[in-house]
């Protein structure tokens, strides 16, 4: 199986990258640099020239708040990227997988939002990743897209890593406790990404394409995720201390676009055809921690 990974600097795509590179499957991961999805011309001479079996798309605008002031740029990003890519992908017959967010919701369900529900984007971030979806599904018949939530690793910027630094640094936090969600270990992401390409290779006329979503196996407020994090990096031996995490309002925290307040995400039906278990994102937390301090400790050996 030969698969093409786009948006490959992003947490996605370097999980995707950090395995690809222990398999034996033949691959490419390109950031935008040397492969723009919205550019047409680069699109197709990539397919033609490697011509994939799957096309695993993690290239996204993600900056919620920036989105506001930059709509124009968030939709090359989340619309006309994507939009071209599945064209290009569809009319080549090549599976096209393809990553969303929770933010096509507006937060106002009380139980996790199943794939049916009706979507309702509060903000330019959300209604571009949802018309990124509706263009992916339309153009490529062989597509598969997964909507995710609070995505974390040990690559780029992301909550956990903003948690680590402050706590190293604060001897108090002052994190919202009114948003709920359920995070998600992008390498869990990956490795379903991976899983789904795998059968859509092996059974491309009887795979179960369409829409999905994969979330963590549970969930709690940012004020509670920040904690956990904090109690598993002085376990970890990566805080010399405990700052004071205390909950906050919404209200307290401004920012340019609405937060969803209720961000689960049922993955049941992920699970029913491709066998894929939500990600224990517990288990994620404690995987990129290691990463970290397995990086921090050889950067310290190089310097010495």
């Amino acid at each position: 199986m030969k698969i093409l990974v786009t948006g490959a600097n992003g947490q996605v795509g370097r999980c995707l990258t950090d395995r690809l590179q222990r398999s034996e499957l033949a691959w490419e991961a390109h950031g935008r640099v040397t492969l723009d999805i919205a550019d047409e011309g680069s699109v197709t001479s990539h397919l033609q020239r490697f011509a994939p079996d799957v096309v695993i798309n993690a290239a996204a605008y993600t900056a919620v708040d920036k989105a506001e002031q930059e709509p124009e740029i968030a939709a090359r990003g989340n619309i006309e990227g994507p939009a071209v890519l599945a064209q290009a992908c569809g009319a080549a017959g090549i599976a096209l997988l393809h990553l969303s967010t929770d933010y096509v919701f507006d937060g106002t369900a009380t139980e996790p939002y199943q794939v049916e529900d009706p979507v309702s984007p509060s903000g330019v971030y959300g209604m571009t990743k949802l018309e990124g979806e509706n263009r992916v599904l339309s153009a490529c018949p062989r597509s598969v897209v997964l909507r995710t939530a609070w995505v974390f690793s040990e690559h780029c910027n992301n909550f956990l890593k903003t948690m680590l630094r402050l706590a190293a640094d604060r001897d108090e936090l002052r994190v919202v406790r009114d948003q709920v969600g359920c995070p998600t270990y992008a390498g869990h992401i990956a490795d379903a990404l991976l899983q789904i390409a795998a059968k859509v290779q092996a059974q491309p006329d009887q795979a179960a394409y369409g829409l999905y979503h994969f979330g963590g196996d549970s969930g709690l407020s940012w004020c509670d995720f920040a904690r956990y994090i904090v109690d598993a990096g002085e376990e970890f031996g990566m805080l010399q201390r405990t700052p004071l995490i205390t909950g906050i309002a919404t209200s307290e925290f401004p920012t340019l676009a609405k937060r969803p307040a209720y961000s689960m995400l049922d993955s049941s039906v992920l699970e029913q055809q491709f066998g894929i278990a939500p990600s224990d994102w517990r288990q994620g937390v404690r995987q990129t921690l290691l990463a970290l301090k397995t990086e921090h400790a050889q950067a310290g050996s190089l310097v010495s």
